[in-house]
């Protein structure tokens, strides 16, 4: 990765750069770079509010996520917190305090957001529209949909739903249920792809509305310049950016 390859934030690049890799998870820190720029954009956009993470675990992509907020902004995170074992609470709690992401700034919840009504979501989560909501839970097509909706019902009009383990070789098929919720919304889009950093840091995919897709586009072409998939992707009819450790065409 060249040199500008980083987020612009200070603390988030501070947290990439030495204690990411040191919290146990398995989101890539190449998703985690380009989703730090993303709520740094949003901020210098002016679309605020707080973030939400449905599977927290111990935390690494959740603490770049929290240190990304503006002052005013909250981090909620939701995960039973019991797989592998316990006590998993009270390592993500020690992993944010190690990284710098103050107490008073996220909020754990333990529910199984399968059993939860948008409206219910949006009372754990502050009660206004999130403008990053990232999807990581309960890997089955059932539990991806469910949680799609939540997201959906809860974004901000110019937020990014950010779905983890796109074409992870683990989970084959779970990208059909984002095919389907794209299909029961169409005023939503695959905005970007994020590429796998290795077989365990799979793909995101970014979703957005359609008439916020000019917010992000353009300014993530030009500012990973380098990390550009050109051809871009076919995303049902719309072509969305591609970002990669190492692009270069089909051979």
């Amino acid at each position: 990765m060249t040199a500008s390859f980083n987020t612009g934030i200070p603390a988030v690049d501070r947290y990439l750069a030495k204690g990411y890799d040191d919290v146990r998870g398995m989101s890539s820190r190449f998703s985690a770079t380009i989703t730090g720029h993303l709520l740094r954009r949003q901020s210098e956009l002016g679309i605020g509010g707080s973030v939400a993470e449905i599977g927290t675990f111990e935390g690494r992509y959740f603490i770049a996520m929290g240190l990304a907020l503006a002052e005013g902004e909250h981090a909620y995170g939701f995960d039973l917190f019991e797989w592998p074992g316990s006590p998993l609470l009270q390592r993500l709690q020690a992993n944010t305090d190690a990284h710098g992401l103050a107490r008073d700034r996220f909020t754990p919840r333990s529910f199984d957001t399968g059993k939860l009504t948008a409206a219910e979501f949006s009372a754990l989560t502050g009660g206004a529209p999130l403008r990053f909501i990232h999807v990581d839970g309960d890997h089955s097509p059932e539990a991806l949909t469910q949680d799609l909706s939540l997201a959906h019902a809860n974004l901000h009009p110019q937020g990014l739903i950010c779905v983890d383990d796109m074409l992870h070789p683990a989970f084959p098929f779970l990208v059909v249920a984002v095919h389907d919720y794209l299909k029961r919304h169409p005023e939503m889009c695959l905005m970007c792809v994020i590429d796998r950093e290795d077989i365990v840091g799979a793909p995101k995919f970014i979703l957005c509305r359609t008439d916020a897709v000019k917010l992000y586009e353009a300014d993530l072409m030009q500012r990973f310049t380098a990390q550009h998939f050109t051809m871009g992707g076919d995303a049902m009819g719309h072509l969305c950016v591609v970002l990669t450790p190492h692009p270069r065409l089909m051979a």
